[in-house]
């Protein structure tokens, strides 16, 4: 931001989505908002959403309406970057918490409505890995579209902006379609070697942690936040099933070699570009200890409480 511009107290904020991640985080950011003068928390979802007869969308719907949050509708793919910017401009933050499922092109499109805008502060959605410690040319191709957000971001000084770096949804770990624990056959598939680390932290944490890092004081700014639920090897992954579940688990090796020819053959296939992007191990885990829930006393859901929690029965 500008030097001759004053920071702006995050006061009418825009969270873009309500999935997965944009719950928690709407949920958070209105707690933590109460406690903030003439503040008010919008969101952005698409029509087809609001008026969709699912009924997880309509308790999620319902929840928000609860909560007092304002619904704007708007859409990522379909709305132009003027029409995008025309809706940004009724607000001083904007959190990005769609996931990847926009597209290559969409980080960039809502960064530039972003600074079209003249937004004070952006959230962008880089709740993730370390895209500059992984660079450019790797197997998941949305990585790079990331790291063109953060070059046009560090270009510029008009709109301040704060990415939060969370490592892997610790659920994802044990989604079927991972493969990375396949607890019907009592199996941990390590991607790269049994000694590759990665980050974990649940949504429910991120939520919490975005919220607090959007208030904090002193404020946050042009800064990437680490944050971490847990940093585990898959050897240490296996132990811990083996411990809390109490029965074998067998460890298999994925190459990274192995994981290339894969994808090789299915190069469109988003899967098998994540499992090869983190077996390469870099920029995928960071210490536990320094990240800002350690530094700050921020209880988290490490591993071993989230098996206990949610598998152990």
């Amino acid at each position: 931001m500008s030097k001759d511009k004053a920071p702006v107290t995050s006061r009418d904020i825009l969270i873009i989505g309500a999935g997965e991640l944009g719950m928690p985080v709407l949920r958070n950011v209105v707690r933590r908002a109460q406690g903030v003068e003439d503040s008010s928390v919008s969101v952005l979802l698409r029509a087809s959403a609001v008026e969709s007869t699912s009924p997880h969308k309509q308790r999620d719907v319902a929840e928000l309406r609860d909560l007092g949050v304002k619904i704007i509708i708007g859409d990522l793919i379909a709305n132009t970057i003027d029409e995008l910017a025309e809706i940004f401009t009724n607000y001083d933050t904007v959190i990005g918490c769609t996931g990847i499922t926009a597209g290559l092109e969409t980080p960039m499109k809502v960064a530039k409505a972003a600074l079209q805008a003249k937004l004070p502060r952006y959230f962008p959605w880089q709740f993730g890995v370390d895209f500059d410690v992984i660079g450019r040319g790797g197997p998941q191709d949305i990585f790079d579209s990331q790291l063109d957000v953060r070059d046009l971001l560090r270009s510029q000084d008009e709109m301040e902006w704060v990415i939060i770096s969370t490592g892997m949804f610790m659920n994802y770990l044990f989604e079927p379609d991972s493969g990375m624990v396949d607890l019907p056959n009592n199996t941990v598939n390590a991607l790269g070697s049994l000694d590759t680390a990665v980050t974990v932290t649940t949504p429910e944490d991120i939520g919490v942690l975005t919220a607090e890092i959007l208030f904090a004081e002193p404020r946050i700014r042009n800064e990437i936040v680490y944050v971490a639920g847990d940093t585990i090897t898959y050897g240490e992954l296996a132990d811990t099933l083996e411990a809390v579940l109490d029965r074998p688990i067998e460890r298999v090796v994925w190459p990274f070699e192995n994981l290339m020819a894969e994808l090789a053959a299915d190069p469109d296939n988003m899967t098998r570009k994540y499992r090869a992007s983190f077996a390469q191990g870099r920029g995928v885990a960071w210490p536990k200890e320094q990240t800002y829930n350690a530094r700050n006393a921020i209880p988290v859901t490490d591993l071993r409480q989230w098996v206990t929690e949610n598998l152990a029965n």
